[in-house]
């Protein structure tokens, strides 16, 4: 970001030490650290959750294609169909079986009642 070499930074420590004195100096030097180490802290942080967004949008790009690439949804919705369909034909043929039964009771009893 910054390029900032020894000669810079001893021009900014003889500045700072005739400004603010050297019994504050030390004590601003520790407040200075403190702040830009929270500062960068701040910075890593949100760079972090940057790329997890990013990482999370890239996932579910992915798991899109894939659901629209694989064609195992598919294949799944035609076997419940087929299911769904056996299960109707097997209730109509219970259905027509128990009206058989019933009235072939009714025609023997019909036939011992006489």
């Amino acid at each position: 970001m910054f390029d900032v070499g020894f000669f810079e930074l001893a021009v900014i420590g003889i500045v700072a030490l005739l400004v603010v004195g050297p019994e504050r100096l030390p004590g601003l030097a520790k407040t200075a650290g403190m702040w830009l180490g929270r500062g960068r802290r701040f910075v890593s942080t949100v760079k972090q959750d940057i790329e997890q967004e990013l990482q999370a949008e890239e996932l579910k790009k992915m798991l899109n294609e894939q659901k629209i690439d694989n064609p195992l949804h598919e294949i799944i919705e035609e076997t419940k169909q087929s299911f769904d369909d056996i299960k109707q034909d097997t209730a109509e043929a219970v259905k027509s079986l128990d009206s058989v039964t019933s009235k072939e009771g009714d025609d023997e009893s019909d036939n011992k009642q006489s």
